[in-house]
């Protein structure tokens, strides 16, 4: 499991009710890696947070600890 995986599942797992029901599937697609975080319909608003600003986070610690390996990500979140 990469870090970069890891660091979602931790992030998403700390803030959610239902720790349980936490998943993140990693795709490729050339140099871009996709990340699609999937949590319980009721946690939906406790990932996003106010006006994104949750999502938003996440998603500048992904961008962060890929540009260390070089690497191009982004990150999904869906139910």
């Amino acid at each position: 499991m990469s870090k970069s995986k890891m660091l979602v599942e931790y992030i998403a797992k700390s803030v959610v009710d239902h720790p349980e029901e936490v998943a993140v599937d990693v795709e490729r697609y050339g140099r871009q890696w996709i990340y699609t975080l999937e949590v319980a319909p009721e946690d939906m608003g406790r990932v996003i947070g106010k006006r994104g600003r949750m999502a938003n986070a996440m998603r500048t610690l992904l961008r962060v600890a890929a540009t260390r390996n070089h690497e191009h990500v982004t990150l999904e979140i869906g139910e």
